[in-house]
């Protein structure tokens, strides 16, 4: 597809599972990623990485298992493979609790991860104050590995990297044919799009070798997930918040519910804290803008939105990835040319 130029904006982990998407199965296309912000400096380094995903009832179920599925496969096979430690993806066991008992005890997903179970009454009494819980094994993907070295297997694959900040995606449709935004939170104003809300985590990393197993609340605020360098505790979820600076009184809150989890963080040593804010929707926006396309010099460029993922951008992210290559493939035969 000699002469095709294909622009992914964005460099989390949505954005670089795109650009590889997009450069291995389109070998014959260009393919270019922007970001203004790489790694270690991305929403996703800090994030905590566990594939785990809530129902949202406003996307179709089937589609929800696509996107979960396909990212659980691919990370599996990553888990399994010589590429696990540089690529910061191994597999991960444990248990979420529930303090009520839920009315849907089997997720969408449950069949996807791996030996997914209700937890007996034995095991639930290490939790007293939680009446339910469920026991699985899913994956844990650490971005500040996993982002360098998916940026090295798109390179591999012919990708080209530039850090540049987009202020406009029209500014780009006089060197490119596809624009693929990839840029979370940044689509407020690339997107024009101000259903894009800032929820801002905050996490601490803690040095606790001794803990191998995860720990999730269904409250969705308190977790304590084991990786290969430290455990990741926290959280917060607060709407809105543009706050980028690590707040005492959440560091507080988030050990002592933590703690009472798992006695043992009261010895663990705080290795750093981090702050990031989520690019939550209400769906995530995975489709190509055909009212509104970007036109220079009298020529038409599609432009395909992949964002909006909030909390779960490492779990549905080669899944949106693989929908978003789906419809660049489209738009390309649109535009006659020839795959």
């Amino acid at each position: 597809m000699g002469g095709v130029r294909v622009v992914v904006v964005g460099a989390g982990v949505v954005g670089f599972s795109t650009a590889v998407c997009i450069a291995e199965n389109l070998p014959h296309v260009s393919v270019t990623l922007l970001g203004e912000k790489f790694s270690p400096e991305t929403t996703s380094d800090g994030a905590a990485g566990i594939l785990f995903a809530h129902h949202n009832p406003d996307v179709p179920v089937e589609q929800q298992r696509r996107w979960f599925k396909s990212s659980f496969d691919h990370l599996r096979l990553i888990a399994q493979s010589e590429d696990a430690p540089e690529a910061g993806v191994m597999l991960s066991s444990g248990w979420q609790i529930f303090r009520d008992v839920p009315e849907d005890k089997t997720p969408y997903w449950s069949d996807l991860v791996l030996g997914f179970r209700i937890m007996t009454e034995r095991e639930m009494v290490r939790f007293p104050e939680h009446r339910f819980g469920q026991a699985f094994t899913t994956i844990k993907c650490e971005c500040s590995r996993y982002l360098p070295w998916l940026e090295k297997r798109f390179r591999r694959a012919g990708g080209q990297v530039e850090q540049r900040r987009v202020d406009n995606l029209q500014d780009l449709s006089g060197s490119f044919d596809v624009i693929v935004n990839c840029s979370g939170l940044g689509s407020r104003s690339l997107a024009a799009d101000v259903s894009v809300q800032p929820v801002r985590g905050q996490v601490l990393k803690m040095e606790a070798p001794w803990l191998q197993h995860f720990i999730w609340d269904g409250d969705g605020l308190t977790y304590i997930f084991p990786g290969i360098q430290g455990v990741t505790i926290g959280g917060t979820r607060q709407g809105g918040d543009w706050n980028l600076q690590v707040e005492e009184n959440d560091t507080r809150g988030i050990l002592k519910r933590c703690s009472s989890l798992e006695p043992s963080l009261t010895r663990a040593r705080i290795l750093s804290s981090w702050v990031g804010l989520r690019p939550d929707r209400r769906t995530p926006r995975v489709e190509v803008e055909r009212e509104v396309e970007v036109k220079k010099g009298g020529r038409s460029v599609t432009v395909v939105h992949n964002y909006g993922h909030g909390g779960i951008g490492v779990s549905l992210a080669w899944g949106t990835a693989m929908e978003a290559l789906g419809l660049v493939k489209k738009s390309l035969q649109g535009n006659k040319a020839k795959l």
